[in-house]
């Protein structure tokens, strides 16, 4: 997809999402032989339930309809929101994972696992699981610091009410 068919859609699109209480994540086109594929990932504070997918899947689609912005041949519009191991690129990210565990990949190099405390303008505070018995740590790093960061799927944290029970 050319970067100029990008900044149209997310021109277009922007505008719209918002409109609908949510943030525009990511377009993406995708073509598979003939058929292509729009997919818009939307997303909040909140997140996204079903009715608010469908109701801004409603207005993408006839927003769509009603320009050139696909061109002429056919499509099919998919809207959702990022997963469960979304990539953290923005800071709304970050805010938005306070309390998960997320993979650093470092700028300088190596990669820590640890879970977000508190994000502010300048980085991020983390506490970084013990190993082998040992408490957990904290550990500040800066936004500069950070080369990748991905949310980590949990399947058996406990709750923080059931620790305090």
């Amino acid at each position: 997809m050319s970067t100029t068919q990008s900044e149209r859609l997310r021109g277009l699109l922007e505008p719209l999402v918002s409109s609908q209480g949510l943030d525009l994540e990511e377009i993406e086109v995708d073509s598979v032989g003939r058929k292509r594929v729009l997919r818009v990932t939307v997303d909040s504070d909140e997140g996204a339930d079903l009715d608010q997918i469908a109701d801004v899947s409603r207005v993408l689609s006839a927003k769509l309809d009603e320009t050139d912005a696909m061109g002429a041949g056919e499509y099919t519009l998919e809207v959702g929101t990022p997963g469960a191991e979304r990539e953290l690129r923005e800071h709304r990210h970050y805010v938005r994972a306070t309390g998960r565990l997320v993979k650093f990949q470092l700028a300088e190099g190596g990669e820590v696992v640890a879970r977000i405390l508190e994000v502010d303008d300048e980085g991020v505070d983390l506490e970084v699981p013990g190993v082998k018995g040992r408490k957990a740590t904290a550990r500040r790093v800066a936004f500069g610091e950070i080369a990748k960061a991905r949310v980590q799927v949990e399947f058996s944290r406990k709750d923080k009410k059931e620790e305090e029970a």
